[in-house]
């Protein structure tokens, strides 16, 4: 294992508001030759990345060093989620064929493979926890069983990531032709705290969708999301939620990412009614989306970061800095991460 301690350095880019809050972007690591899309933030002093060429990041005292690691064996491949419960225990997800996912108890040191899968058109896309336990992955539509339809990949946890099994072909939500998933940043699938609904995920391409899969002996259902598709390059990259009824879909076109036509939409009645700013929308194409608090949420993507006091009406450019994925901790403190191991700390208080 290629292991190397960064001391970062800071550069803050930081402005006034129109109301006078500061805002802006800190850098605190740069550098590295990865690309980064996934990100875990389990406490507010314990940051993981993941990213390209097999390259994971920690930091243990909120971002002000950080160690690198190259998991050996895996050099090539990609690591675009990650999900960490401590400074020990972390779970990483490789995209691509044969589809895998590793797992550390040692803070990074050993990784042992818990799952792969080898099948035409794998590829994975994003994983959610909704405890140490009990995890969920899903990855584009396979051409799957007897039936003559593409259908979305999911598999399942309930050790915390040692074993991994297929859900069932029955109980797979099909795709539209042309309907995909973006691996953006590791955040278009959560669990719900809903009591019809255990988990949502949201898809792009040629239409774009937000799916709502129900608990066991209530109904699935799939909503049209308003957002820009119809092409390839288009539609819902990330999703958050209250895990409720609230749900903030994001993304556009990352062709066109200086666009921010019906990039964002919002609805919280859980797909019945959608909703967009009133005053000002996030400027540009959007892989990334988090709550901060109630209403206050941060986005990002390769234009920059925005913020939003209250996303129901105006977002706020606080940033021209290009990230891929941005996370928050317990404490309310936001990171980013993005190109060449970049990674940021939001100033918003």
């Amino acid at each position: 294992m290629k292991l190397f301690i960064f001391l970062s350095t800071f550069f803050v880019f930081a402005s006034k508001s129109s109301d006078g809050q500061n805002l802006g972007v800190q850098i605190i690591a740069s550098g590295t030759n990865t690309s980064i899309r996934g990100m875990s933030v389990p406490a507010d002093n314990v940051i993981w990345v993941s990213g390209s060429n097999g390259t994971i990041g920690k930091s243990v005292d909120g971002g002000k060093s950080w160690r690198w690691m190259v998991v050996p064996g895996f050099e090539k491949r990609d690591f675009r989620d990650i999900e960490a419960f401590d400074s020990s225990t972390a779970i990483i997800m490789g995209v691509d064929n044969p589809a895998i996912i590793l797992k550390t108890i040692d803070g990074g040191a050993t990784w042992k493979k818990v799952f792969e899968r080898a099948m035409e058109g794998m590829f994975l896309d994003a994983m959610d926890f909704k405890n140490e336990k009990e995890g969920i992955c899903i990855g584009d539509p396979l051409n799957m069983g007897r039936i003559n339809k593409r259908l979305f990949y999911i598999i399942r946890t309930f050790d915390g990531g040692e074993t991994w099994k297929e859900v069932p072909v029955n109980q797979l939500p099909p795709a539209d032709p042309g309907e995909a998933i973006f691996s953006a940043s590791g955040t278009n699938i959560s669990f719900f705290d809903h009591p019809d609904f255990e988990y949502g995920f949201v898809s792009g391409g040629l239409i774009s969708k937000l799916f709502m899969i129900g608990r066991p002996g209530k109904r699935s259902k799939s909503v049209l999301i308003p957002i820009l598709q119809h092409k390839e390059t288009t539609g819902a990259f990330s999703m958050a939620t209250d895990k409720q009824k609230r749900i903030y879909c994001i993304g556009g076109d990352y062709k066109a990412p200086r666009d921010y036509f019906d990039n964002f939409y919002y609805t919280t009645d859980a797909g019945v009614k959608w909703g967009s700013p009133s005053v000002g929308p996030p400027y540009g194409y959007r892989s990334c989306i988090r709550i901060i608090e109630d209403k206050t949420l941060v986005a990002c993507g390769p234009t920059g970061v925005d913020f939003a006091p209250n996303g129901h009406k105006e977002w706020k450019k606080a940033s021209l800095e290009s990230f891929n994925v941005c996370m928050v901790s317990k404490g309310k403190h936001v990171f980013l991460a993005g190109e060449k191991g970049k990674i940021g700390r939001l100033v918003y208080r």
